[in-house]
């Protein structure tokens, strides 16, 4: 056994660990990883960077089986799928190397084994790191939890690595399904469906609340489905799971939708219900650390009830994003240097589905923002009637902005439509910069940009759209 003492320890090294740690080389400090397998995390090795490979191969074959629009005509049109895995795997493999590259760069260490906090040693915490090398143990003053989280798995639906896949399995098939059930409906559950409809898969989504992507606002949700049903998926929504069976290739979920149950049949089940904190095993025993339904308790610094540990990431409060955690990562590594941090706000955050078409939001729901005590204006503009989206042969989509009708803050604002995942972040900026309606409708676009679709959405909320 030995012992390296360090200024901060980042147990895991996904997109909030490396960061954070990165961030502490950049302030001085000494700094380690703790990583038991892949630099990058779930994000970048399963998750994040993987499925927008994969997302952007299946719009390519899209494209490919649509050009008659375009003038242009394609014989024999097809795909290899091992390539297609292969492909996103390649890409996750560099972007996992590249991290590795920049902890180096940075002179971050990173220790290679399972890590969980070991007691202290007079002011320093304990990390033991178990590896097939044995234990060792490193020291520090302040340790930063970064384990991240793994899919829930509902009793019946475990993965058995054939036929019901979680979201690993789905993204390193060795043949593409005919048919298959998504059991979930948030951005994870979406991405697939869309992924593996526009390969050709038969796809049904099974839900469980009233509506698609029930994070997002209403109206934006609705407008998803029907361009996910008209595409060809099947959506059942207020639905229950019955029974489930396994027979040969093939598997029969009951599912009661509008007062009717039916089964379905399909060659695969893909589950994506959720995720559970890594929260096992990490050394929380003994501790002031609170956990709530396998997330660990934190202040609005990352701070958890044990002075000089920090929780960030998924294994945190929500939202469950990556580049949530990421900020979290800077905001606590600075912290830790005597640096001057601002909390990060929840409704700041951007939230991102890559479905076709995609789904981008920030900030409040028209439901949320009405039963908060707001009186509100409401804009909304079509894709239909932007040039941009026209031309490029894109002009399914909407834009929804909500402001506060008597100080003319943007609440919130939502929308639909191509490449809306990119231009998310100028209302992100909007409101993190704290502008009003009267900034925004001054605010010069490009012509022609489909980002145009935002300057007429605000227009809009004040009757002064131009374009429809």
């Amino acid at each position: 056994m030995s012992t390296t003492q360090f200024d901060v320890i980042v147990i895991g090294g996904g997109p909030g660990g490396y960061v954070a740690a990165i961030r502490a080389a950049q302030l001085g400090l000494k700094a380690a990883v703790v990583e038991t397998a892949q630099l990058g995390g779930i994000c970048l090795n399963w998750g994040c960077i993987p499925t927008k490979a994969l997302l952007r191969a299946s719009e390519i074959n899209h494209l490919l089986h649509n050009l008659d629009e375009f003038g242009f005509a394609a014989d024999n049109v097809r795909f290899d799928f091992t390539k297609v895995v292969k492909r996103s795997r390649k890409v996750s493999a560099q972007l996992s190397a590249g991290v590795s590259h920049l902890l180096k760069k940075n002179g971050v260490t990173v220790v290679n084994g399972f890590g969980r906090l070991a007691g202290t040693q007079g002011t320093l915490r304990k990390v033991s790191v178990t590896s097939d090398g044995g234990e060792t143990i490193v020291t520090a003053p302040n340790v930063i939890l970064a384990t991240g989280a793994r899919a829930r798995v509902l009793p019946g639906l475990e993965p058995d690595g054939r036929l019901v896949w979680s979201y690993r399995e789905a993204m390193v098939p060795t043949e593409l399904p005919r048919s298959l059930l998504v059991i979930g409906s948030g951005a994870i559950g979406v991405e697939f469906a869309s992924f593996y409809r526009n390969m050709g898969a038969e796809v049904t989504i099974v839900e469980v609340a009233d509506r698609i992507l029930p994070v997002e606002d209403a109206e934006i949700s609705t407008f998803a489905r029907k361009a996910l049903e008209k595409q060809g998926m099947k959506i059942l929504t207020s639905a229950k799971l019955g029974r489930i069976g396994k027979d040969g290739d093939s598997v029969t979920v009951e599912v009661t939708a509008g007062g009717k149950t039916q089964s379905v049949v399909v060659e695969r089940v893909i589950s994506a219900v959720g995720i559970v904190g890594n929260v096992e095993n990490i050394g929380l025993e003994g501790t002031a650390i609170e956990v709530d339904r396998t997330h660990i308790k934190v202040d609005p610094y990352c701070r958890t009830g044990e002075k000089g540990v920090y929780a960030i990431g998924d294994i945190a409060s929500p939202p469950w994003l990556a580049h949530k955690a990421s900020h979290e990562g800077v905001m606590v590594a600075e912290q830790i240097a005597g640096r001057t941090v601002h909390p990060i706000s929840p409704l700041n955050i951007p939230g991102c589905t890559y479905c076709r078409p995609q789904v981008a939001s920030v900030g409040m729901t028209e439901e949320r923002a009405k039963a908060a005590g707001h009186k509100i204006r409401v804009g909304r503009f079509p894709f239909i009637g932007n040039g941009k989206a026209i031309a490029m042969g894109e002009p399914e989509g909407l834009v929804k902005t909500i402001f506060d009708e008597g100080t003319g803050e943007l609440l919130g604002a939502h929308m639909v439509g191509p490449e809306v995942t990119e231009m998310i972040q100028g209302y992100v900026i909007a409101r993190t910069g704290e502008l009003t309606d009267a900034e925004l409708k001054e605010t010069v676009f490009p012509h022609p940009t489909i980002s145009e679709t935002m300057h007429e959405a605000v227009l809009a909320a004040y009757d002064g759209a131009l374009h429809i």
